[in-house]
């Protein structure tokens, strides 16, 4: 089965990929050994560890015009994985060439 990952594009996972840990988007479906599979097979690197991680969705009020069915709603669940690279494995998601950042100064 194959899963489609994508990377979280956040302050806080930009300061995880310091440490080695990259933090993607999975589907709620996907289980620890399926995520480690994608990530080896997407970017071409060693996993040494998974974890995940549900955020449940929030509850959002709505109306349908002014007083008429109001009403709460929640939005879509959401499933992060937290990726441990083994050492000296890397994913280029976050860094910029050397050239880029320096026309940027």
């Amino acid at each position: 089965m194959n899963i489609i990952i994508t990377p979280r594009a956040t302050e806080k996972a930009y300061g995880q990929s310091a440490r080695n840990i990259y933090v993607f988007n999975v589907p709620l479906t996907a289980n620890k050994q399926q995520i480690a599979d994608a990530v080896a097979a997407e970017y071409n690197v060693t996993v040494k560890n998974v974890a995940t991680a549900v955020q449940s969705g929030k509850a959002v009020r709505f109306s349908r015009g002014k007083n008429r069915y109001p009403g709460t709603t929640n939005r879509k669940d959401t499933k992060k994985a937290y990726v441990t690279l083994a050492e000296g494995s890397s994913i280029q998601v976050f860094e910029q060439p050397e050239a880029a950042a320096e026309e940027k100064k």
